[in-house]
C-alpha cells in the first residue's frame, strides 16, 4: 500500500527508531491513564472527593512539565536514546511503588514522582524520531508515533476492565499499575539497538563538546516568542484532551449512569477514534501543512465534544459518537511533534520542545482540578464542556500567531528571527538527512 511506503524507504536504524518511539509513548501513556480508569474504585476504597481525585492526577501531570524540562536539557547535552531509557526505568519503576500504596496521600507523593519519568517520553522521543526520518515524511512518522497513545489509553481500559471483573478490587486496581512492567522491559531491550541520530552527533562535533542547552535556552531572545506560543498552543489542546479524557469514567458512571462495566468499551471506542484521527492527521500534516491541519481538528473536535457532553442520548449513541469525538481530541496531537521540532535548532531542540509541551502540559492539566471545583456549583458535564471551551480558544489563537513549518531542513535552523521565516526547506536538504 503507498501509505506505507515511507516506512518501507526508510532504513533499518529508522524503523528501530519509529518502534522503540511508538513503544515508548504507548507505555507512557498506558502507565498515565491506567490512574483515570481507577479513580472510581480508589475514591470508593479511601473516600476521597472529585477535587481531590483532580489534585491527585494534576500533581502528576505539573510533576511532568518539570520532568520533562530537565530531561530535554540532559538529552541535548547528553543523547537523545540514554535520557530515553532512564525516563522508561524512572516510570516503570513508580508505576510499581504505586501499586503498594495503601493512602490517598502515598499515591499521590508516588504519582507525583512518577511524572518526572513521563515528562521526558514525548518531548525527546519526537526530537530523535524528526531527526531520523525523511523530512517529506515527517508529519507521518512522529502521527504514527503519536498514535501509540490511542494504543496506550487502549490498552489501559481493557486491562483496568479486565481486572476489575476477574479479581476483587482490593487486589485488581495494585495489578493493575504492575501490569506496565512487562511492556517497559521489551522497550528497553528494543533501545539497544537504536544509535543517536546523525544530525545530534553532527551538532555535538561542531560544538567541540562545549555545553550549548541550559534552562534559560527557551527564554532566549530569539527564541522565546516560538516557545511561548507552543507552551500556549499544548496549553489549550492538553487543556481540553484532559478534562475529558481524565473524567470520562467518572462521567460515564456518575452522570450518565452507565454500569462500570460498560465504561471499558466507551473509552475503547473512544481510543479507537483517536487511533483513526492521529493516522489521518498524520497523513494529512504533510499534504495539508501544520497549522490548517490543526486548526481544522480544533474545530470539529470543539463542536463534537459539545454535542457529546450537553445533548442528552442513550448509551448505543454515546457508544457510536464516541469514536468521532475521539478523532478529534486526540487526532489533533499527531500534529505537534513534527511542528515543534522545526520550530527550533538542533543544539536546543529537546530544551525547547521539552520547556513547550511541559508548560503547556501542566497547565492545561489544572482543568483537571478545575473541572471537579466547578463541578461542584455547574454540574460535571458542563465544568468539562467549559473547559474544552476554553481551551480550543487557546490553542486556535496560538495557531494564529505561529508559521507554517512543514518540510524544514532539521540541520539548518539557525536563531536570529523567532519565527525561523528563512529556515531551508526539505528540498533544500543535504543528501545525507534523505
Amino acid at each position: 500500500m503507498k501509505m506505507f511506503d515511507w516506512y518501507r524507504e526508510a532504513t533499518p536504524v529508522g524503523k528501530r527508531t519509529f518502534w522503540g518511539c511508538f513503544g515508548g509513548w504507548t507505555l507512557d501513556t498506558f502507565d498515565n491513564q491506567v490512574l483515570a480508569f481507577l479513580l472510581p474504585v480508589l475514591m470508593a476504597t479511601w473516600h476521597f472527593s472529585k477535587p481531590e481525585a483532580g489534585v491527585i492526577v494534576t500533581s502528576s501531570l505539573l510533576s511532568a512539565a518539570f520532568g520533562g524540562w530537565i530531561a530535554g536539557i540532559l538529552s541535548d547535552r547528553y543523547g537523545r536514546v540514554r535520557i530515553l531509557t532512564w525516563a522508561i526505568i524512572w516510570f516503570t519503576s513508580f508505576s510499581v511503588i504505586a501499586g503498594l500504596t495503601n493512602s490517598y496521600h502515598q499515591l499521590m507523593v508516588v504519582r507525583a514522582l512518577q511524572g518526572l519519568g513521563f515528562g521526558a517520553e514525548w518531548a525527546v522521543g519526537a526530537a530523535l524520531m524528526a531527526e531520523v526520518i525523511n523530512p517529506t515524511h515527517r508529519g507521518k512518522a512522529l502521527g504514527l508515533v503519536q498514535s501509540g497513545f490511542s494504543v496506550g489509553w487502549a490498552l489501559a481500559a481493557m486491562v483496568t476492565g479486565l481486572l476489575l471483573a476477574y479479581f476483587p478490587e482490593a487486589i485488581a486496581w495494585r495489578m493493575a499499575f504492575w501490569a506496565g512492567v512487562i511492556p517497559g522491559v521489551f522497550v528497553l531491550l528494543l533501545r539497544r539497538y537504536i544509535p543517536e541520530p546523525e544530525i545530534f552527533r553532527d551538532m555535538k562535533a561542531a560544538a567541540g563538546g562545549a555545553v550549548q542547552a541550559t534552562w534559560r535556552s527557551s527564554f532566549r531572545k530569539d527564541i522565546r516568542r516560538s516557545s511561548l506560543l507552543a507552551a500556549l498552543l499544548i496549553t489549550g489542546l492538553q487543556g481540553s484532551s484532559y478534562a475529558i479524557m481524565v473524567w470520562l469514567p467518572t462521567m460515564l458512571t456518575q452522570v450518565r449512569g452507565l454500569p462500570a462495566s460498560s465504561v471499558a468499551l466507551m473509552v475503547t471506542m473512544m481510543s479507537v477514534g483517536s487511533f483513526i484521527g492521529q493516522v489521518g492527521f498524520a497523513y494529512l500534516n504533510d499534504s495539508l501543512g501544520r497549522r490548517i491541519t490543526t486548526m481544522a481538528f480544533c474545530l470539529f473536535s470543539a463542536f463534537l465534544t459539545g454535542v457529546y457532553l450537553l445533548v442528552p442520548m442513550d448509551a448505543w449513541l454515546l457508544a457510536l459518537l464516541g469514536l468521532p469525538v475521539g478523532m478529534g481530541i486526540n487526532g489533533v496531537f499527531a500534529g505537534l511533534g513534527p511542528m515543534l521540532s522545526e520550530l527550533f535548532p538542533t543544539q536546543i531542540r529537546t530544551t525547547c520542545m521539552g520547556f513547550s509541551y511541559n508548560v503547556g502540559k501542566s497547565v492545561g492539566a489544572l482543568s483537571v482540578a478545575l473541572v471537579g471545583v466547578t463541578a461542584e456549583h455547574i454540574g460535571l458535564l458542563s465544568s468539562i464542556a467549559l473547559y474544552c471551551f476554553v481551551g480550543y480558544s487557546f490553542a486556535l489563537l496560538a495557531l494564529a500567531l505561529l508559521p507554517e513549518t512543514r518540510g524544514r531542513d532539521l540541520a539548518n535552523i539557525t536563531p536570529g528571527d523567532e519565527l525561523y521565516g528563512q529556515a531551508p526547506l526539505m528540498e533544500q536538504a543535504s543528501p545525507s538527512r534523505r
